[in-house]
């Protein structure tokens, strides 16, 4: 697997996924479930439900790659997922990041995010989009640092735990 780094990080190693690493990775999505901040699934999803999406994300083009630290062991996961599905919006993705539970609010966060926008224009990407929903204050935080805009709000079109919620939409354009 080949190990992408960003010279002006420090210390996280970035490498594609492979299909050994999607339990992980659906473990570390699972555990943002709870707090009802970070996604709209209300319940936890099964390695084999994301079998479709893990296959969308190619090297070179949508990665998918583990985060982890220089021991190796993995703190995280970040992908570029094709925007809308139609051709004219190639050069767009929506960028997610998820962390693990021991591993949020340390500023691993900043720095994945800060490696993405750096990388995505190799793979073609000149637009990145990120998808928050409106009560997620940390990674509206996150975004905003990073030169995110808001490009748009969707109010009151998810329901979680019974309360409705809004999506805004980040958006900027990195090449």
């Amino acid at each position: 697997m080949q190990e992408i780094r960003n010279p002006n990080m420090k210390n996280l190693i970035y490498r594609d996924a492979s299909l050994q690493d999607l339990t992980e990775i659906v473990r570390i999505y699972n555990s943002t479930i709870p707090s009802a901040m970070v996604t709209a699934d209300t319940k936890p999803v099964t390695v084999e439900s994301r079998m479709t999406w893990f296959s969308e994300h190619i090297p070179g083009k949508r990665p998918l790659w583990v985060v982890g630290n220089p021991d190796q062991k993995m703190i995280g996961w970040v992908s570029f997922q094709s925007f809308y599905g139609r051709p004219a919006y190639h050069q767009t993705a929506e960028i997610s990041i998820y962390l693990d539970a021991a591993w949020r609010g340390k500023g691993f966060g900043k720095e994945i995010l800060e490696h993405a926008i750096f990388s995505a224009p190799q793979f073609g990407i000149k637009t990145l989009l990120g998808f928050i929903l409106a009560h997620n204050e940390p990674s509206i935080k996150l975004f905003r640092h990073a030169g995110f805009q808001e490009w748009g709000l969707l109010p009151g079109v998810a329901i979680i735990n019974g309360v409705e919620r809004g999506l805004m939409i980040f958006g900027k354009r990195v090449a």
